[in-house]
């Protein structure tokens, strides 16, 4: 009775498992839809700022696209099917290899994706701090040919580092991992395991990094907002508030990217330390599936903040979906 009453209670786990992905699923993809439809289709959003939050968004829906889909077909064959009978990139078996195996697309997709959406996350801290502590020069130092060309760059940076634990050693293959319900890296030989594992800190290293001068950069920002607020209560011209500082649409887009980062630094820290630990020789298979489950529910964050921080971008969501009620019911 006890194997059969566990056996029951873990088909029961699974399925809820893939009820929550496919919620997610959803989730990642209306948002981001959402997001891209109000940044590039309302004059007023043309701006760096926005097309930084496109790019976030378009990386958020590939994980929406590809990378949750993938677990999705994976859990729900494994539990429809025997072992046997499931796909055979769901094996557990780093020498294992298949005639299609999608990890080799979309476990790169989902690293490289990440590491684009912490970048462009830096990319509009810094836009934003040079909006409040520079206000005068912004115009003059964040143009759109710039804008386009570091998100650009941010894009091929992320893809290579994604890519670079392949490129440089050749014992690292990628596989579905049964722990996380991912398309993970993994050592291909017990020998060079530990040598193999090691390459993979250079993603915490580089996203720390970032994540690190991002908060540094909020912190003087919001010194300097706060400083500016303390100063415009004292003063009682409308002339002398303009010229004071910072316009008031850019502090609330700087508390927004702050709230942002907030966001990101917490979905990303999980899989660092469980990439840290993992080269330290330990598994963690629970703590994995939270930590990497953690980072996809991030991809669905950026419009829940932008609705609750932006007035113009909520309003400009509401008519959209007006619209499309109305247009749906007629």
């Amino acid at each position: 009775v006890a194997p059969m009453c566990s056996l029951f209670w873990g088909k029961i786990n699974k399925i809820l498992m893939i009820i929550f992905m496919i919620l997610l699923m959803f989730a990642i993809l209306f948002g981001n839809f959402l997001t891209l439809a109000v940044v590039l289709g309302t004059k007023h959003f043309h701006t760096p700022q926005g097309y930084l939050k496109a790019s976030l968004a378009v990386a958020d829906l590939a994980v929406g696209l590809l990378v949750v889909p993938v677990s999705v077909y994976a859990e729900v064959s494994l539990v429809l099917k025997d072992a046997a009978a499931a796909p055979a990139w769901t094996a557990q078996d780093s020498q294992h290899t298949a005639s299609l195996h999608p990890c080799a697309i979309i476990g790169p997709v989902f690293a490289g994706c990440t590491l684009v959406s912490i970048t462009t996350v830096f990319l509009l801290t810094m836009e934003r701090s040079i909006a409040v502590l520079k206000p005068l020069h912004k115009e003059s130092v964040i143009t759109r040919r710039r804008t386009m060309m570091l998100i650009g760059c941010s894009w091929t940076g992320s893809f290579f580092l994604a890519l670079s634990p392949l490129m440089f050693n050749k014992h690292m293959v990628l596989e579905y991992n049964a722990c996380s319900r991912m398309c993970n890296y993994a050592s291909g030989g017990d020998e060079f395991q530990s040598q193999a594992w090691h390459i993979l800190l250079l993603f915490p290293a580089f996203d720390f990094t970032l994540l690190v001068g991002t908060v540094v950069t909020n912190i003087i920002s919001f010194t300097t907002i706060r400083h500016h607020s303390k100063k415009r209560r004292r003063l009682t011209r409308a002339a002398e508030q303009t010229a004071s500082g910072p316009s008031f649409s850019d502090i609330k887009a700087a508390k927004t990217i702050g709230a942002l980062t907030l966001g990101f630094t917490a979905s990303f820290t999980p899989v660092a330390v469980f990439v840290v630990g993992n080269v330290a020789g330990n598994q963690w298979c629970t703590f994995s599936f939270f930590a990497f489950w953690i980072l996809a529910t991030s991809s669905c964050w950026n419009v829940i903040i932008y609705s609750v921080r932006d007035q113009k971008f909520r309003l400009r969501a509401r008519q959209l979906l007006m619209f499309s009620k109305i247009k749906t019911s007629a």
